[in-house]
């Protein structure tokens, strides 16, 4: 970015991968406009928060920022609210003295004017895009939006009705960013499964991950490899299952957005009573395809109306997959979602008990995949530090070196593990590191 630019910003971020991608994408879109990062928030001449609103807390925190932001900015330097909470409660951060700009679009080509209340309009796929990211392992947005509506969930009232990227744009990108060193590119929207039938010619996920692979296959060789986000049960198919196998760069990992292993409670999210068992009916046959597969999931615990025994169900559920880690959450209740109505909420403390049950099977998995890990003959790290050596393999496993590779920031690095420090691998260089 331009260090002689006349103008500064100051860019924060709440929530999730796709608020990192925008983030990036937005400071991009300044710099082009002559703006460069300030170091500090009283240097800039603008201020924006990427807000999240995935939880009431979540709201909370990006209020609390914002009245932080507001009172150490220079008088009359506009703090923007961008954002999921900035569409969902625009009137609690204008209170605070911020502007609300939902429309992020907007805000890339206007930074210092962009003050429509308005959200991005329907059908239209965000006009953002990313050249590089100052760190090793990047991000490429493929769609966004929800067409789904669970019962807890605020983002389709948020984000709207899904949108896809057209797959020109994803490749470019996509191509952009191994130029620029990153060998890892991760796939990411808000719901990836409702990618595609809005596209001409249509096409579902599993399609652009195998058309993704081909074309940056023809360009690049196989230096790089593609992480998949966060699925839905429903991508669990056939043609999942099909891609997945004949893929040589798709890292073998999957996250699997679960939330619960009863079907009545899923039924009351307003999701799949089958869910469960179409995870467990792909997972078996994945694992007599792919070696070591890394799989995390998703649990909501505490939904309302959900019993003992309907917790009982998930945490059998757990203790009999082959997961390696899980993110296990405590219901939070979500003003303006249909779950916050319900009857039958669960008490804090009996929310707080089952998570922490969750999260001990979870801990016993991910330890015994550690073990599994540690003994495997050779694995490949993406450099994401250098001094000291340290890095994410495909396993989304977080690795330290005992001897440092001779390999820049974001390359791929063929490792023999030596040990186990806390929840890390400690790897050294493998012959013929360099992928």
């Amino acid at each position: 970015m331009p260090q002689s630019a006349k103008h500064r910003f100051w860019l924060a971020t709440l929530g999730c991968k796709v608020n990192q991608y925008e983030a990036r994408a937005l400071a991009e879109a300044f710099a082009a406009r002559g703006y460069a990062p300030a170091a500090d928030v009283a240097e800039a001449d603008l201020v924006v928060l990427l807000s999240c609103a995935v939880t009431a807390r979540a709201e909370a925190e990006g209020r609390r920022l914002t009245r932080n932001l507001v009172r150490q900015a220079r008088p009359g330097v506009r703090v923007v609210v961008t954002g999921c909470a900035a569409v969902v409660s625009p009137r609690a951060f204008a209170d605070l003295g911020a502007v609300p700009v939902p429309d992020k679009g907007l805000l890339a080509r206007a930074p210092a004017e962009a003050a429509s209340p308005s959200p991005r309009p329907a059908g239209l796929f965000p006009a953002l895009a990313v050249t590089g990211y100052d760190r090793a392992r990047a991000l490429v947005k493929i769609q966004d939006g929800c067409s789904h509506g669970c019962s807890y969930c605020i983002v389709p009232s948020a984000r709207g009705a899904s949108v896809s990227r057209p797959y020109p744009d994803i490749v470019a990108e996509a191509r952009r960013l191994l130029a620029a060193g990153h060998h890892e590119l991760g796939l990411t929207g808000i719901n990836l499964g409702h990618f595609g039938p809005d596209l001409s010619p249509a096409m579902t996920f599993w399609q652009l991950v195998a058309a993704l692979e081909t074309d940056l296959t023809a360009s690049h060789g196989n230096c790089f490899r593609l992480r998949l986000g966060s699925l839905d049960p429903a991508m669990l198919t056939e043609e999942g299952l099909d891609v997945l196998a004949a893929s040589r760069s798709v890292c073998p990992h999957l996250h699997i957005s679960l939330q619960s292993a009863d079907p009545e409670t899923l039924t009351a999210m307003r999701r799949r009573p089958g869910d469960a068992a179409a995870v467990s009916s792909f997972v078996d046959k994945m694992r007599m395809k792919w070696n070591r597969p890394a799989l995390g999931l998703d649990i909501l615990t505490g939904f309302p109306g959900e019993s003992e025994a309907a917790c009982a169900a998930t945490a059998a559920f757990l203790a009999a997959m082959p997961i390696t880690y899980a993110h296990v959450f405590p219901y939070s209740r979500r003003p303006g979602t249909p779950a916050a109505a319900m009857a039958g909420q669960v008490g804090k403390e009996a929310k707080t008990e089952r998570a922490k049950a969750l999260r001990a099977i979870a801990a016993a998995k991910s330890a015994a995949f550690l073990g599994e890990l540690a003994a495997a003959p050779q694995l490949t790290v993406a450099i994401e530090r250098t001094a000291p050596a340290a890095g994410t393999c495909e396993a989304y496993v977080d690795c330290r070196f005992a001897t440092a590779p001779d390999a820049p920031l974001g390359a791929l690095v063929a490792v023999r593990p030596v040990g186990i420090d806390g929840e890390c691998l400690t790897v050294v260089p493998a012959a013929g590191e360099r992928r």
